[in-house]
């Protein structure tokens, strides 16, 4: 086993804490997510799988509001607990290439100031535990790679089992690994390794009742990602990808991660980590070809920016220098990712140019509002039909008296309403006179503090009853996308 530098402990560990204390601090702002509204109600409708995600994150909302249930602080402590490991893991990473304290302590910083790291540590994401996952199989590959410790590859099936529980992605790493071990001579001896190839059937196991629960629905997550490819595909999809992921972590970052792909390519002492910079490459061409979203790559980036670390701490004498200024190069962009401005400010700024995701935070409780005083009048057999699985997890998650339907991937599979439910309060939606009779327009969804999301002055319907019966109409409801 080669000998390495000691782990900065105390040091990496304040990083981890300060990080850990500033997210707790922005957890209770502005408000849930329309996709944590969707992973609250998947929660109460435990399943192995989903249209669109697997079962973890899922499970671990379930958990939440099975201790205080609808509780935004709650709901957003793994993901906060998962920066914190990620700031962990880039310290370790660090340290596996040899990289003294200093270059460990840059790496946190670096990693824990990143917008990236910060916007998916604020919120409750299946890109989270994802880039979690990457991270983690990153440095228990480059442990089996460079010690000759082929036993770790089980404990990589156990991550890699784990992480595909929370998103698909996760087996694109696995390629990329073994791409990259087929294209390292000195490593490749571990492909004739039985534990390699147990520790894949351990991640398979573990995968499985996902798996078995895509097939027996027809395999739904391809039609998503069908649709992610047609959304995100052609020349501005491309440039789109290109720059994003030149700037997810900060554009300054980016110079360092560059550095560090480069130099876990060249330099003789990394050779047998050069799976881990394969790992990347094949992934960015995977996604590019695919039309993926350029975020998917974050968990390959920050083993390379763990890896530049160690070069600057190489080059720089003042490196806390150097790592204040990679921090305020992130901390900039911030509030478009995180709720660090007043919301009117935000809303109101150029931060949503950047990123409209956290307009999606702002707005629901007036949302649930107007829909609770649409339905005040109408009687109990009265039913709630949305367009999208963030309205109907707000209406959930605040409280209306009536059953709530969404034809939006999961909620689709929650439906119909009885076919004597009705009349039928319809929001998210245009036109609802296609689907139903004696729809009236009774309300607009407000704008709230300036911020222009999918809901904002959508109009509020109450229609008398479906056209068909709801059994028969249900399948023109359903919609499969991102």
């Amino acid at each position: 086993m080669t000998s390495r530098p000691p782990l900065a402990r105390g040091p990496v560990a304040v990083v981890a804490l300060v990080v850990g204390a500033a997210l707790l601090a922005m957890a209770p702002f502005y408000g849930p997510h329309r996709d944590e509204l969707y992973f609250s109600s998947a929660g109460d409708r435990l399943a192995w799988g989903y249209p669109d995600q697997p079962s973890l994150v899922a499970l671990l909302a379930r958990v939440a509001n099975e201790i205080h249930r609808h509780d935004l602080v709650l709901l957003r402590v793994p993901s906060l607990l998962a920066a914190c490991l990620l700031v962990v893991l880039a310290a370790l990473t660090v340290r596996l290439c040899g990289g003294d304290r200093r270059a460990q302590v840059l790496a946190a910083v670096v990693t824990g100031t990143s917008v990236v790291v910060i916007a998916v540590g604020h919120r409750l994401t299946t890109q989270t535990f994802d880039m979690v996952a990457w991270s983690a199989l990153a440095l228990v590959a480059g442990h089996a790679l460079r010690d000759e410790r082929p036993r770790l590859w089980l404990l990589a099936g156990v991550i890699a089992g784990v992480g595909l529980n929370a998103k698909h992605d996760v087996a694109v790493a696995l390629l990329g690994i073994l791409v990259g071990i087929a294209l390292t001579r000195p490593v490749r001896w571990h492909l004739r390794s039985p534990w390699l190839w147990l520790g894949g059937v351990v991640a398979l196991a573990l995968w499985l009742p996902n798996l078995l629960w895509q097939a027996a629905h027809g395999w739904p997550v391809f039609e998503l990602s069908a649709d992610i490819a047609d959304e995100y595909g052609g020349i501005g999809g491309t440039v789109e990808y290109l720059l994003i992921s030149l700037v997810m972590f900060s554009p300054l970052m980016t110079v360092v991660w560059l550095a560090g792909l480069r130099g876990l390519f060249r330099r003789e002492e990394w050779r047998l980590l050069r799976p881990i910079a394969w790992m990347f490459v094949v992934t960015f061409v995977f996604f590019l070809f695919t039309h993926g979203k350029a975020y998917y790559l974050a968990g390959a980036v920050l083993p390379l920016l763990a890896a530049g670390c160690v070069l600057a701490a190489e080059r720089f004498r003042r490196l806390v220098a150097v790592g204040v200024v990679l921090a305020l190069s992130a901390l900039v962009a911030w509030p478009a990712m995180v709720p660090v401005l007043p919301t009117r400010t935000y809303a109101t700024s150029f931060y949503t140019a950047i990123d409209q995701d956290q307009l999606e935070t702002i707005g629901w409780p007036e949302f649930v509002a107007t829909v609770r005083t649409a339905l005040a009048p109408l009687p109990d057999s009265a039913v709630v039909l949305t367009g999208n699985y963030g309205e109907a997890g707000a209406l959930e998650w605040y409280g209306v008296r009536a059953p709530v339907y969404s034809g939006h991937n999961g909620w689709g599979d929650w439906g119909p309403p009885p076919n004597d439910a009705g009349p039928v309060v319809v929001v998210g939606y245009r036109d609802p006179a296609r689907f139903f009779t004696g729809c009236r327009q009774v309300a607009t969804i407000p704008r709230v503090d300036g911020a222009d999301n999918d809901e904002d002055r959508g109009p509020v319907f109450v229609c008398a009853a479906p056209r068909e019966p709801w059994t028969e109409l249900w399948p023109r409801l359903v919609h499969l996308d991102a």
